[in-house]
């Protein structure tokens, strides 16, 4: 079955579209191209402000003039991860996805429904002449998923509406009304290198196939960090046997929970073979530690050959003991919230970028003093280390509102059209809603959306029965409205 004949037809309709347009983050050129072109082709009024934001306007339909306006929020932007024996090319390829059962999946990459269903959801809304509803803004986001760019750059009367829904949710059935804040922190240490010394045989070593998954919501299930791992194989290797490093990298995205990471270090000869037992050992181990959330976990080496340079021995040791002692998972529960992660902190990426070694971070928190506690947690960490350390702008949290009359209508919506009563819970992951009650304090804000698994990880996958009742639901709170 193609996806284009999935029901709901009008959203899966666009939804297929939209794998075939490349937008990954902060290069959504194209997909600005594709929204603009939708609007002028269907005489929908339409704005795009300096930063790439678009927003679309549909008048309300008939008999519903005098009802408030209602802000439909997506963001154009996806993840793009890839499975390492995969070639694809985010910037040009379509997104291969195929129907697997009850899901919608990709071959070997992201899918993009975080947030492409989202938009498809709006864009059929748009096009729908048979839904009731008051006047319309849906809004387009740029850049969410690096740095929420959009959200902080939304331009000057791109928006009047009182109720805004965002439609960037991934669990069906349950309403969100907050969310946490985050910031990045970047650690840069210079690399120094030296000539390989005499009398090593190098290996690569491939921490690979774990899990991952979105570095806020599934902060708190136990996955295994493919950084954390191999640093403190590493750090142990290197204190048993002295091995010297040449390259340690790892990650890729700063909101993403790291799934593969792999080192090349030489060990003297006559350690080789004991090295190499060190390694099956560590393996076995850490296979038994994390049975129950990664089933294919793998650890493996091999020889490699021509390694002319080694980092010096100050900065591996610096490095690696930075990687291994830097907070990392879930720091602090709610205590206002039951099952709600507070604070967490997430060891991205180590990457190799010239003359630099440069470690990505990212910490989320509910509460804005235990953000800034976290954040300069990991700061020290590396500062000792002798890293530079730098911040980015962070964004702020959405504070819960359980009086919201955009709330009380969208549970008596559900609870009449499903008999049974949502979940209103928070969030622990960044949603932009932060940034527009900063810009629009008057806004009452909700988010829901179809289930979704797997999210900035190949393994993403949307659920294809959730999609026909998120649809159904969000057409009955904009009537109800």
């Amino acid at each position: 079955m193609l996806l284009k004949d999935l029901q709901p037809k009008a959203v899966w309709e666009h939804f297929d579209a939209l794998t075939r347009v490349p937008r990954p983050s902060k290069k959504e050129e194209r997909v600005i191209e594709f929204l603009i072109e939708f609007a002028k082709s269907h005489n929908i009024e339409w704005q795009r402000d300096d930063i790439g934001n678009v927003v679309m306007r549909k008048p309300a339909t008939a008999g519903y003039e005098s009802r408030p306006t209602v802000i439909l929020q997506s963001h154009m932007d996806m993840v793009c991860e890839k499975n390492s024996d995969v070639e694809f090319d985010f910037e040009h390829d379509a997104i291969r996805a195929i129907v697997d059962g009850e899901w919608v999946r990709a071959e070997g990459t992201t899918l993009g429904a975080d947030d492409g269903i989202g938009m498809a959801a709006s864009m059929a809304l748009l096009l729908d002449e048979e839904a009731e509803h008051g006047p319309l803004e849906v809004l387009f986001t740029v850049d969410e998923e690096t740095g929420l760019t959009g959200a902080f750059n939304l331009g000057e009367g791109m928006l009047t509406g009182k109720y805004l829904i965002n439609l960037d949710s991934e669990d069906e059935g349950e309403i969100f009304i907050g969310c946490a804040g985050g910031v990045d922190t970047v650690a840069t240490f210079t690399c120094e290198t030296e000539a390989t010394p005499e009398g090593l045989s190098f290996y690569r070593v491939d921490v690979k196939d774990l899990v991952g998954g979105h570095s806020g919501d599934d902060i708190n299930k136990g996955r295994a960090n493919s950084n954390k791992l191999l640093a403190h194989l590493m750090l142990s290797a290197q204190e048993q046997f002295g091995v010297r490093v040449s390259r340690i990298e790892g990650g890729n995205l700063r909101n993403a929970i790291p799934r593969e990471a792999y080192a090349v270090v030489g060990v003297s000869t006559e350690n080789a073979a004991a090295f190499e037992a060190m390694v099956q050992s560590y393996a076995s181990n850490v296979k038994v530690t994390f049975a129950a959330t990664e089933p294919d976990m793998n650890i493996t080496f091999s020889g490699v050959d021509g390694i002319t340079s080694v980092l010096t021995s100050d900065l591996q040791s610096r490095l690696l003991t930075a990687l291994v002692h830097v907070p990392n998972g879930v720091i602090a529960m709610s205590q206002a919230v039951e099952g709600l992660v507070e604070t967490s902190t997430n060891l991205a990426s180590v990457k190799f970028v010239g003359e630099q070694i440069v470690v990505t971070t990212s910490q989320r928190s509910s509460v804005e003093s235990s953000k800034h506690a976290v954040k300069d947690s990991v700061h020290n960490c590396f500062a000792v280390g002798g890293a530079v350390v730098e911040h980015s702008d962070g964004y702020p949290g959405w504070a819960p509102n359980p009086d919201s009359e955009l709330l009380k209508r969208t549970v008596e919506s559900y609870e009449r059209l499903f008999g049974v009563k949502p979940k209103v819970k928070a969030i622990h992951a960044g949603l932009e809603c932060g940034l527009f009650l900063e810009k629009y304090p008057h806004l009452e804000m909700v988010s829901f959306g179809p289930t979704l698994r797997g999210v900035h990880s190949p393994d993403e996958r949307l659920e294809i029965a959730t999609v026909g009742k998120f649809w159904l639901h969000l057409k009955d709170v904009l009537k109800s409205i």
